[in-house]
């Protein structure tokens, strides 16, 4: 064969690499490809991508990922052997990238350009009889379905309490009594710090360093990004804080505090992504001067066996135990008072079901209406977590308004913080935007947007709005 007219009409060589580790969902699939060979991506693979670049829920857990991802792996292998070529933007990639680091139970590299002398005098490559000996590892070490469960409820329980106690520490210190920067009468709302911190931390630990964390512990992973993100942030309060402008007659106060409050959330997880992206260079740069490299220390974290998980399990049950404890001993002293450490201390009770509920309803992302998968780039279980917490929020103002009663008012006030704030979320829906915006039809991230804003502030205005106008109440 001639290696000169080879280097000139690039081709698609037949080599592929498998590796395996334990017990991790983001294991990279990653393709090397020449500029005179781009690859044509599917639009329902697309759509999905885009549509499960926050949560997806139940789906992300080793008992049920494999049957979940192999028809989706098939057609755009199916693509790239067929050779079927469409420009494709480096967003694109980015966006696949993220997409099989969900669950491949392989790692794949495939090369796109001419293959080398090496690669083709090489002998048979013995990357199957590897790929099956790992599988086997894996499948063996993998938790039965019902742990599985428990440990990610677990993790979402306890990370969704500190985010609980986080966004309640970011109200008051930024809040009239400390900071006074942010308050329930102009477009500043008090949830709009913790938005921002969890939106700026999503581009962190759910986006750049999502695979590292993964590769430590996934149950961590989500524990974080689901759990600690998605009750830090609150899309529930924000849509509540601006139902009470415009029933003050504020109607441009809310729209303004929508469109600032999308604004900002944005550019915080786009400025997270991008300072992730310097301190991985650090690191790297770092490790390259003094030869040291990150997966062997990372290896002796990993929690990628039975013991492992099980120890795991029963610290964070004690932890829970622990936190429930102090935070019902708490409440029994401070209920009568009627203060905010009372509404806080509920909030911490009914949190969890929160995280849970959204945890579930975020399997719902990318699969479509229908059996024909319809509109599958709206995150529907996303969307479906948003509206009806900000539905249930404005029904329990309208209830709280109405009997005007100190103990309504701690029991209301703590659900509110605790149950509803944990099942909205913000970092999810704005990486959700983010990764719309960034994909082949940005208008689809301002499209979801409104549709989420607007059916929200809708249905809010007709829960809400409307009874305390009808009804003066005060």
């Amino acid at each position: 064969m001639d290696i000169g007219t080879a280097d000139s009409e690039p081709r698609r060589s037949g080599s592929f690499s498998c590796t395996s580790s334990a017990n991790s969902s983001l294991r990279r699939r990653s393709i090397s490809l020449s500029a005179a060979a781009p690859i044509h991506i599917d639009d329902d693979i697309e759509n999905e991508i885009v549509s499960e670049a926050g949560d997806i829920g139940d789906r992300a857990l080793h008992s049920n990922r494999h049957s979940e991802s192999s028809s989706h792996r098939f057609s755009v292998d199916h693509a790239l052997e067929n050779g079927v070529s469409a420009p494709t933007s480096g967003d694109t990639l980015l966006h696949l990238n993220r997409y099989w680091s969900r669950d491949p139970p392989t790692m794949t590299t495939i090369s796109v350009v001419t293959p080398l002398p090496k690669e083709i005098i090489s002998p048979l490559p013995i990357d199957t009889i590897v790929c099956s000996k790992d599988k086997k590892q894996d499948d063996k070490e993998r938790l039965p379905k019902l742990l599985d469960y428990a440990l990610c409820l677990i993790h979402l329980a306890i990370f969704g309490i500190l985010g609980v106690l986080t966004r309640y520490v970011l109200q008051k210190l930024f809040g009239p009594g400390v900071a006074g920067l942010t308050n329930n009468e102009n477009i500043l709302y008090l949830d709009l710090p913790s938005n921002m911190v969890g939106s700026f931390l999503m581009g962190w630990w759910g986006i750049v360093f999502k695979a590292d964390i993964s590769s430590v512990s996934d149950y961590l992973a989500i524990g974080l990004t689901t759990g600690y993100l998605g009750s830090l942030t609150t899309f529930s309060g924000w849509n509540q804080k601006m139902l009470d402008l415009i029933v003050d007659g504020h109607w441009v106060l809310a729209v303004l505090g929508f469109l600032v409050g999308l604004f900002l959330a944005a550019y915080s997880i786009i400025f997270g992504i991008e300072t992730a992206k310097g301190f991985r260079w650090l690191l790297t740069r770092r490790n390259a001067c003094t030869g040291s490299g990150t997966p062997s220390s990372s290896s002796n974290w990993r929690v990628d066996s039975f013991k492992r998980h099980l120890a795991v399990m029963v610290v964070l049950i004690l932890m829970l135990g622990l936190l429930w404890g102090v935070c019902g001993a708490l409440l029994r002293e401070e209920f009568s008072s009627g203060s905010s450490g009372a509404q806080l201390w509920l909030a911490c009770f009914v949190g969890p079901p929160g995280v849970w509920i959204r945890w579930f309803l975020a399997r719902l992302n990318g699969r479509g209406l229908g059996r024909a998968g319809l509109f599958k780039w709206v995150p529907f279980g996303t969307l479906a977590a948003n509206v009806s917490a900000a539905c249930i929020m404005a029904a329990l103002s309208t209830v709280k308004k109405a009997v005007n009663s100190q103990t309504c008012d701690t029991v209301v006030l703590g659900i509110q913080l605790g149950f509803l704030g944990c099942l909205s979320t913000v970092s999810t829906f704005i990486a959700e935007f983010n990764a719309m915006r960034e994909s082949e039809r940005p208008w689809r991230a301002y499209a979801y947007a409104l549709i989420t804003i607007c059916i929200s502030f809708g249905l809010g205005i007709l829960i809400y709005s409307v009874p305390v106008w009808t009804k003066g109440y005060g």
